[in-house]
């Protein structure tokens, strides 16, 4: 007992006492059994009587805590109630990651070490996880959180789960609720109005230490009603938040952004194993597939996880037909989680967004923002937004986006038709193409045009002139193939980026009318001169 109260007193840990057919006043100030058995170690240990002079101060000290008198109570239903208040307690929350926590103590550790938690008062508070949907944002937060909750001397600590869809069905109120319950153990507040709500965290929470955890905020003004001012809060408070878009970070003032990283190559083979063979090794018959799968995966946590259960117990010809048939059909699950990321996109991010999905991932920057500019995306402030929102990353001047964003692009892209390419508004292969020229009789709805080069276009048949006039719609159009005829009679009047490498023709069609090109480009191509006749343009 004198152990356990040094531990209290010195360790800051928590103890819980219980009183089992024993009044706790009787512990207290030692009478009835327990004065009896201090007069028999009293004569036992009268030459280290200080010894047990500790023993009546630690049990004197330990009886006056807050603790469970069972007495003359059910006892299973004690015994369940001692056990959920000590897990609340604890805080544990991470039980349910246990199996899929590959690489995850670096990590924490490194996150710990952002936090300054063992440092004097700085002025540090904020620490914002940012991240992609799948990335591990939430695992980490989690994991984090219950390393620091019971290991730091914090008054109150608070973890808040998906805040973003708390916030969209019940408000910041439903929000701030869950943190006073949390944190002060309130449960009658159905009666408080907004403003006394942001009354009791102002005058409570900001006097106690806190550790405050927002899951998945997707928009600043989730965090801007709550009515907590990092400034104001008590000295050594930390309030970890986890978003995808970096931006809600810096409005809010975060004293550090943590940018969570993709799995590197052995933890992505560790963790598919793991889900796939149940253990860290796999047979030998799987050595070429293995690397197909985290070569798809790019060393996302969730997509690694997703495919690993799918393909464990199956067999390597199963494996081979997944594989073959993720390019069309991505894993319903995965885009599922990702989906969300496109739905908080504005409208013409939204088509930068496509347009990068389909046609751009590796591309130059500059010739991206080019192509956008013409089309009036403005991609000036619209790259860097879906860059705040981790869709794309810049790196050495070229736009690069995840696989798994890719699909999620192309799979919207397609909709709800994904057999019928003439509905698709924007095409990236010739095959489609041609399948949408060839059954489609009116229009066809593409709106832009960028065929990839490496395809092979030979086993299909050059398209007609009476295909081409079905592009009303098209405003972009790049190509470098020869698998159209050599004078056709129509191009788009809604073009308004060209750029056709090794065009056949030797003229434009006498009717088309570029009044929204804002580039034309034709390397080796067939051209003498724009137009054979002279073209007036009023």
């Amino acid at each position: 007992m004198t152990a356990i109260d040094e531990c209290r007193a010195k360790l800051k840990q928590t103890v819980f006492p219980v009183f089992y057919d024993v009044d706790p006043s009787h512990v207290r100030k030692q009478h009835g059994v327990y004065e009896n058995a201090f007069v028999v170690h009293t004569e036992t240990f009268k030459h280290e009587p200080h010894r047990v002079d500790g023993w009546k101060r630690a049990m004197t000290c330990l009886a006056g805590l807050a603790g469970k008198d069972v007495r003359n109570k059910p006892e299973f239903e004690e015994i369940k109630t001692i056990v959920q208040d000590v897990i609340k307690a604890l805080g544990h929350k991470f039980s349910s990651f246990a199996d899929d926590l590959v690489g995850i103590q670096i990590r924490v550790e490194a996150l710990k070490s952002q936090l300054r938690l063992n440092s004097e008062d700085d002025g540090f508070r904020v620490l914002g996880i940012w991240g992609m949907d799948g990335i591990g944002k939430t695992t980490l937060a989690t994991v984090l959180y219950d390393t620091i909750s019971h290991h730091f001397q914090f008054d109150a600590c608070c973890f808040i789960e998906n805040v973003s869809t708390i916030y969209r069905d019940g408000g910041a109120i439903a929000v701030q609720k869950q943190i006073l319950h949390q944190t002060l153990k309130e449960k009658n507040l159905d009666d408080y109005s907004p403003s006394e709500i942001s009354g009791i965290i102002t005058h409570r929470l900001y006097n106690m230490k806190l550790l405050l955890v927002l899951d998945d905020v997707d928009h600043f003004e989730q965090l801007q009603q709550l009515h907590i001012n990092p400034k104001l809060l008590c000295p050594g408070s930390r309030i970890i938040i986890t978003t995808r878009d970096v931006h809600i970070l810096e409005l809010y003032g975060a004293d550090r952004i943590h940018e969570v990283e993709l799995m590197n190559k052995d933890e992505a083979r560790e963790l598919l194993c793991t889900k796939a063979f149940k253990s860290d090794n796999s047979s030998y018959d799987y050595a070429e597939l293995i690397p197909k799968v985290l070569i798809y995966a790019q060393g996302l946590p969730l997509a690694i996880r997703v495919m690993g259960s799918f393909l464990y117990n199956r067999n390597t010809t199963q494996w081979r037909a997944t594989l073959e048939g993720l390019e069309n059909n991505p894993d319903s699950g995965i885009m599922k989680v990702l989906q969300s990321s496109f739905e908080g996109l504005e409208g013409r991010e939204k088509e930068i967004f496509l347009h990068v999905a389909c046609f751009f991932e590796g591309e130059r920057e500059d010739y991206v923002r080019r192509i956008l500019d013409a089309c009036g995306l403005h991609p000036d402030i619209g790259i860097p937004v879906i860059a705040e929102k981790s869709l794309i990353t810049i790196r050495n001047q070229e736009i690069h986006m995840h696989k798994m964003l890719q699909e999620l692009g192309k799979k919207n892209v397609r909709g709800q038709h994904s057999d019928e390419p003439s509905l698709w508004s924007r095409l990236w292969l010739y095959g489609d193409l041609h399948d949408a020229m060839i059954t489609k009789q009116g229009a066809v709805k593409a709106k832009a045009i960028i065929l990839n080069q490496r395809e092979d276009v030979r086993k299909f048949k050059k398209l007609r002139d009476e295909d081409l006039s079905k592009l009303e719609n098209l405003k972009v159009l790049i190509l470098s193939h020869s698998n159209f005829p050599a004078s056709f009679k129509f191009l788009s009047d809604s073009l308004h980026y060209l750029l056709w490498n090794g065009c056949p023709l030797t003229y434009l069609p006498s009717n088309f009318e570029p009044y929204n090109l804002v580039e034309l480009n034709m390397p080796d191509s067939s051209i003498v001169q724009l137009w054979e006749d002279i073209q007036v343009f009023l």
